[in-house]
């Protein structure tokens, strides 16, 4: 950071934007399968697929391939500012922190790393959150407009909070996210060096292990925080007795686990680490060979 070095920010977005593209339709699935079953919800009670294959299936036959994709742009959008922000703010935070420490340690410090993390994925993804909106409404297939429509339609009806709806849920999940993912990450490859060295073998095995770990710790605030970004509460309108919605990220929690049981916080569990293993691994492997180009 002392040395304005951008290249962490650089680097991350653009691995970011590679792994979103190739990771993305498992992320449909993932979303879909999250806000299925929803006693309180009258449009998504229905359970309408029974694993991430199903929704695959389903949705390529009823709504063709490009469905899949839906939400793609806004997508790429949000790892352009999150990714930017989120692995640029890591590395750069944990190098300065490292260089300033009075021990004059090792860069590699969990302590340090895990803080540096989780303030990056907090901060980042706050920031982020209405792309992360379009993202889940043009997913579940409800907004069939595009980018720009879609943004302007959410700011007409809802205002500013119909775009950061969920933002509490989403900060922290991507806060426990990078906590977990990014000093699992450099951890693994230090310990696999000595016998991989800094090779593309070493990045695929320790972002593929770093993703499990994420997986397991984050699904239930994404399940809650993809239920609270569905929901719609236009401006002025008053919630009528008969009419629920979720208050907020502990309510949501209460009653998913009330009205579904505790198992429904891993909805889409299958598809979240399938997705999260090949986009960290996507992800890694371009961030590291991005470092040896340049």
């Amino acid at each position: 950071m002392g040395d304005s070095d951008w290249r962490p920010f650089i680097y991350g977005g653009l691995a970011s934007i590679v792994a979103e593209f190739g990771t993305f339709p498992i992320d449909t699935t993932k979303t879909r399968l999250q806000i299925q079953g929803q006693k309180i919800d009258p449009r998504h009670v229905e359970l309408r697929y029974t694993g991430m294959v199903d929704c695959f299936v389903k949705t390529s036959q009823q709504e063709g391939i490009k469905a899949l994709y839906c939400g793609i742009w806004p997508a790429v959008l949000r790892q352009a500012t999150y990714g930017t922000i989120k692995f640029g703010t890591y590395y750069s935070l944990k190098s300065w922190i490292a260089a300033n420490r009075a021990d004059g340690g090792s860069i590699e410090h969990l302590p340090t790393n895990t803080f540096c993390a989780a303030f990056a994925g907090g901060l980042s993804s706050a920031i982020a959150n209405p792309t992360d909106v379009l993202k889940v409404r043009m997913q579940v297939g409800d907004e069939k407009r595009g980018l720009v429509r879609c943004f302007g339609e959410i700011y007409r009806l809802e205002g500013v909070r119909g775009l950061w709806r969920g933002v509490g849920a989403t900060s922290q999940r991507a806060g426990v996210i990078a906590a977990v993912e990014l000093p699992a990450y450099d951890a693994c490859k230090k310990r696999l060096t000595p016998a991989l060295g800094d090779s593309p073998l070493n990045h695929f095995a320790s972002s593929l292990i770093a993703s499990l770990g994420s997986a397991v710790a984050s699904t239930p605030l994404d399940v809650i925080r993809t239920r609270l970004m569905n929901q719609r509460k236009l401006k002025g309108q008053v919630v009528k007795s008969t009419e629920k919605i979720y208050k907020g990220t502990i309510d949501c929690f209460l009653q998913t686990v009330r009205n579904e049981g505790f198992l429904a916080l891993y909805k889409g569990f299958v598809p979240t680490w399938l997705r999260m293993g090949p986009w960290n691994i996507i992800f890694f492997l371009t961030y590291e060979q991005l470092k040896i180009l340049y």
